[in-house]
């Protein structure tokens, strides 16, 4: 990580907290601050209603794998920003709205295209600092995304 400003981590895999610690004892061992860690909606039970109950049903045991790396993101001294994406579609559109951790979540999709600018502003604008956002496109709500 020499000569970095900042990282962007959008990993997977039943190991997802020990990516998490590594990724934070790296940082540190090199002294980097800035983090934009992908996560997934619904790791606080955040996800309201009908979807809230299908979200959770379908991730499963997802769920509190990305909440214990999350948890380790946390509890870092980083420059973090968790981003939990609504389900991702391939649409070629940038069109979010962004709750915080303790607001419910809202909506069912979002771009990768957005969740891709969100990335980029957030790091180039240094903004959201130790906060988790969760990203979806407006009007979206329903008990599923639209194309599940």
């Amino acid at each position: 990580m020499k000569d970095v400003d900042a990282v962007y981590a959008n990993l997977a895999g039943d190991n997802i907290r020990e990516q998490a610690e590594a990724v934070v004892k790296a940082m540190q061992a090199s002294g980097v601050q800035r983090l934009v860690w992908i996560s997934t909606l619904g790791i606080y039970d955040e996800v309201p209603g009908k979807f809230g109950e299908w979200n959770n049903n379908t991730l499963g045991s997802y769920l509190t794998n990305y909440r214990s790396a999350a948890d380790v993101i946390e509890a870092s001294m980083l420059n973090y920003t968790v981003v939990r994406p609504a389900w991702l579609t391939d649409k070629d559109e940038i069109d979010f709205e962004v709750t915080q951790k303790q607001e419910p979540f809202k909506g069912t999709e979002v771009s990768r295209k957005t969740i891709a600018h969100v990335v980029v502003e957030l790091i180039q604008n240094n903004t959201e600092i130790r906060h988790s956002i969760g990203v979806n496109k407006p009007n979206t709500d329903g008990e599923k995304p639209s194309w599940y």
